[in-house]
């Protein structure tokens, strides 16, 4: 098992808390379990911490202040962390999903944000704030693209997306946009750099019916499981928990079909796409 991740106390507050927060626990001689006993907490939520992959809050600021003494250390540096540009119940998730060697993902509805294009992303945030000024939906894209530039490196983080057949079939912003849409994902599919599968509508019920998952591994932290529903989600890091998600993912994986036959299916709706449009 991989040792603790060494993190820069200078390269950012989270990574300041979470060293310092590895320093006094091992100086105060308790385990990680020990640590989160009192916060109602696992040991591993606190390796977390420590590793940098969760965000520290304010209430728990406080007790590790007032359990290793730390004089208003914690609290003190704990409010740098509020400020993120996702909105708050996905803000952990995102912190979290850029630090991740390997996400796997199941969009039941929506191409995921990851893979987005800049027209795909911007028709689905107007769908979601139809009265918003127009500079507010050019943030929000310019941020969802930003997310995507992990996808920048040749090989990691390792992205594993099933995509229901519905996320072919929606038709978001009109056939040009989904075409356009369609043929990013195919494209880094034939680039080797993301596995995606496609889920069809004749498989019938399944695994996943309640809604999207998105699971994340880490190289020095426990893996965590996202759920997310309108305006809400809940990052889920109980062993149990994550292992029973991690099932759902694998079940959804073997009712999909191949990557290779999905990838046909996805350049050839895009076609269907592309006529569309020629015929409008």
């Amino acid at each position: 098992m991989p040792g603790p991740r060494k993190l820069d106390p200078s390269s950012s507050p989270r990574a300041l808390l979470g060293a310092e927060l590895r320093h006094r626990r091992e100086d105060a001689g308790l385990s990680q379990a020990e640590l989160g006993a009192p916060l109602f907490v696992s040991g591993s939520f606190i390796g977390q911490l420590e590793s940098g992959v969760r965000r520290m809050q304010m209430d728990q600021a406080e007790k590790f202040d007032e359990i290793l003494g730390a004089d208003g250390f914690f609290v003190r540096n704990c409010a740098a962390l509020k400020t993120s540009k996702y909105p708050e119940h996905f803000a952990e998730a995102a912190e979290a999903e850029a630090r991740a060697e390997a996400i796997r993902e199941y969009a039941p509805q929506l191409i995921p944000g990851l893979l987005q294009t800049e027209a795909y992303a911007r028709a689905v945030f107007r769908a979601y704030q139809p009265t918003a000024v127009e500079s507010a939906i050019d943030e929000l894209v310019t941020t969802r693209l930003e997310r995507a530039r992990i996808l920048t490196d040749p090989t990691s983080p390792l992205l594993w997306v099933v995509l229901d057949e519905a996320v072919l079939r929606r038709v978001v912003a009109g056939p040009a946009v989904m075409a356009e849409a369609l043929r990013h994902i195919a494209r880094l599919m034939r680039q080797h750099r993301i596995v995606a599968q496609v889920l069809l509508f004749a498989e019938g019920a399944h695994a996943a019916l309640t809604g999207p998952l998105k699971l994340m591994a880490f190289s020095d932290a426990p893996p965590l499981a996202y759920l997310q529903g309108l305006g809400t989600g809940q990052l889920q890091d109980d062993p149990a928990t994550v292992c029973r998600y991690e099932l759902t993912y694998d079940l959804l994986v073997a009712s999909a079909c191949s990557p290779t036959a999905s990838l046909a299916l996805i350049e050839s709706v895009a076609k269907d796409y592309d006529h569309e449009t020629q015929q409008l």
